[in-house]
């Protein structure tokens, strides 16, 4: 690629890449009819899970960006006392050739945010599409073209698994993967080859942590509308319900359960054809390992064969079974029971996938549970809409992937840091001849400025003076 996109400032792509949401806005009727699948059938899912969050992000991009990518300068505040007239400064490289790999089930806000922070951070971008979202792709991409990016800035691939296995050989710069745990090893065994950095965006099996004092009405809506997002196919959908099953508690399972029976007794989904054996032969297994269809809708083989599926909930699973932590893209959850909610928290950090949580239940308490889960993200008596903020990273831990997208440091991220440090004046103690005192002095003035106590101080001070250890 030529250096043209990269020579132009941080603020000009910044706010050429912003001008996408204009283009965006223009062409909002198109982008819906090509976002149309089995999966994503419903307009307005398209406008607020895809379109809403994608141009906020762009905006954040046009308004944030040139000031998280503008050079730093380091002067005397805070700069060690050795280092006497060094000057310092940061700045942001862009990495080269950022390689995207594409979700099937959001490839306007996923693919979009990620190709518009490497845009603006400088790079090159070379996006390879899910299959099935290649029309859409195709548009996404063009109105970045006609917002004003250079056509050279960004290379769409076909959507082969053959194509990225090309393109990482033949040499990329950092490779930002949306998909599968499965897929994110088969990519970093490959990567590792090269040393070539990656960003692992990858499954969930998100909880939600129900503590005593929940609104239980709002607790079912939201599982609820988690469940059925996309069809269910949304990577921290809630797979696991916790809650307590104590004998004062055991009235609010059942109520819960019987106000989600009732939302979604009627609800019927359309699974992903490559995810409905996975989900077929997980929920048979659950089954038959004691976990009950509180529903009684399971239908295996309409599934497999046509990919329709009614809600499922499942009542009475173990903490410690496969569909626990299993990566499901479906509208399935699964209950469970617990005797003290706090186990919700070893269940939760022990879990494989920890890419997000949501907490349901009084401010502080759920506070107090969110800072001890080790996730990604945590939501409080909500889930999933909070990641749809420009502002906040998005990524996970464990098996759910690393590094991040999104946000200020999903945006750096997508950068190297380079340092140039400038020592001005004839002040430079390293470059002199050793001394037989250099040793008592030197030990001295560390002690002196970082000793524990005053005396410690003061004695350090003597021995800077006399030249003697103290």
């Amino acid at each position: 690629m030529s250096g043209a996109w990269t020579s132009v400032s941080a603020k000009q792509r910044c706010r050429v890449v912003s001008e996408t949401r204009h283009v965006v806005a223009d062409r909002l009727d198109r982008l819906i009819d090509l976002s149309r699948t089995a999966q994503r059938c419903d307009p307005v899912e398209t406008i607020t899970a895809e379109l809403f969050p994608f141009c906020e992000a762009l905006k954040f991009i046009g308004k944030r960006g040139p000031k998280l990518l503008a050079v730093r300068h380091l002067g005397a505040s805070g700069r060690p006392a050795w280092l006497w007239g060094v000057h310092s400064t940061i700045r942001r490289d862009p990495l080269g050739k950022v390689l995207v790999l594409g979700p099937w089930n959001y490839p306007l806000f996923l693919v979009g945010t990620q190709i518009a922070q490497a845009l603006a951070a400088g790079n090159q971008v070379v996006v390879k599409p899910a299959q099935g979202c290649e029309p859409i792709t195709a548009e996404m991409i063009d109105c970045f073209y006609a917002a004003g990016v250079p056509r050279e800035a960004i290379v769409l691939l076909d959507s082969s698994t053959q194509a990225a296995i090309d393109n990482i050989a033949a040499g990329v710069d950092l490779v930002v993967l949306t998909g599968s745990a499965a897929t994110g090893r088969k990519v970093l065994a490959q990567t590792a080859q090269t040393l070539t950095p990656t960003i692992m965006e990858l499954s969930g099996c998100d909880a939600a942590i129900v503590l005593p004092g929940a609104d239980i009405q709002r607790v079912a809506a939201a599982i609820d509308f988690g469940l059925h997002l996309n069809h269910g196919a949304t990577c921290i959908g809630p797979r696991r319900l916790l809650i307590e099953d104590s004998s004062d508690d055991h009235s609010v399972i059942e109520r819960l359960l019987r106000s989600l029976d009732d939302r979604v007794a009627n609800r019927q989904s359309m699974v992903h054809p490559s995810a409905r054996e996975t989900v077929a032969r997980s929920i048979e297994w659950a089954i038959e390992c004691g976990a009950v269809d509180r529903l009684g809708h399971f239908d295996a083989n309409r599934l497999r064969q046509t990919g329709e599926m009614k809600t499922v909930i499942l009542d009475h699973v173990e903490a410690g079974s496969e569909i626990a932590a299993a990566d499901l893209f479906a509208p399935v959850t699964s209950v469970i029971r617990l005797q003290k909610i706090d186990e919700a928290v070893g269940i939760v950090n022990e879990c494989r996938y920890r890419l997000a949580a949501s907490i349901f239940g009084p401010s502080g308490e759920a506070q107090r549970m969110a800072d001890r889960l080790k996730v990604g993200c945590v939501t409080m008596n909500d889930l999933i809409t909070g990641t749809a903020d420009p502002r906040i990273p998005f990524g996970g831990r464990g098996e759910s992937g690393f590094g991040v997208t999104r946000g200020g440091e999903g945006l750096l991220s997508m950068t190297t840091a380079v340092t140039v440090s400038h020592r001005k004046g004839r002040f430079a103690p390293h470059l002199g001849p050793r001394r037989s005192t250099d040793e008592a002095r030197l030990g001295g003035a560390l002690r002196w400025m970082h000793g524990r106590t005053l005396k410690e101080r003061l004695a350090a001070l003597k021995a800077i003076t006399r030249g003697k250890k103290a």
